[in-house]
């Protein structure tokens, strides 16, 4: 048997990467030494979405993987991001680790940015789930046992009161068409609380709910990135997030 490459795992928090990081780990072929995830530098809360690190830290205990945390300024251009993520991928590599594995779906664009960015560094990318349509990964997440809560949603797709719902058989029935259940589009974030890959669920209580807007991104990135890069031109809509406090 060939020994396992080393890889990383770009850790969002949500139900994506609790399913992706279910799949790689079955996969012998890999051995993830690190979950790796974007953090607003001020607020100390995961990038769009808006979960505090608190909550990160003890997902990470619970998984049993390693967590490395890229600070990353409250609105970066695209260049600062890139150098955080190069340095970060640079110490990474000196490890051993040549892999990097996302929880990305269909995005077609958002693949080949993330190839061409790793290619320049020596890097693969994996991607457990793409092309898994969102309505057979959805039911496949809800049957494995995870369980998860929407933590922000896109106001130009869903209104408040989707926010802060446990992502049940209701929820996947009430969502308008144009909403990919998987909200792969950034309609909306989630928080995995519990499931196959955690030892303990993580426990916390809800917050308040709060609205905010950002300024509009220069580039068509529909990255976790997308919106915490600046222009002049505002969006013409918000998002509004639910506040999970730890217990």
């Amino acid at each position: 048997m060939s020994t396992p490459k080393k890889a990383l795992f770009n850790w969002s928090s949500g139900k994506d990467s609790a399913l992706a990081l279910y799949k790689i780990l079955q996969n012998s072929a890999y051995k993830i030494e690190f979950l790796v995830t974007s953090v607003n530098q001020q607020f100390q809360r995961i990038s769009m979405h808006g979960v505090r690190v608190e909550l990160l830290e003890t997902q990470a205990k619970s998984i049993g993987i390693p967590l490395k945390i890229l600070q990353i300024p409250e609105m970066p251009t695209m260049e600062v991001y890139e150098d955080v993520m190069t340095k970060a991928l640079t110490e990474l590599k000196e490890q051993g680790i040549s892999h990097s594995v996302f929880g990305d779906i269909f995005l077609e664009d958002l693949r080949k940015y993330r190839e061409d960015q790793l290619a320049k560094l020596g890097f693969e990318g994996v991607f457990p789930i793409w092309k898994i349509p969102s309505h057979d990964l959805i039911q496949e997440f809800i049957s494995l046992g995870f369980k998860t809560i929407v933590v922000c949603v896109n106001e130009k797709y869903l209104d408040k009161s989707f926010v802060g719902r446990i992502i049940d058989q209701d929820f996947i029935n009430d969502l308008p068409e144009n909403v990919d259940v998987c909200g792969e589009n950034g309609e909306f974030h989630t928080f995995a609380f519990d499931g196959p890959i955690f030892s303990k669920p993580i426990d916390f209580e809800i917050g308040e709910i709060v609205y905010r807007k950002y300024e509009k991104p220069k580039t068509e990135d529909s990255s976790n990135t997308a919106c915490d890069t600046n222009d002049e031109t505002a969006f013409d809509f918000g998002f509004w997030y639910c506040d999970l406090i730890p217990k």
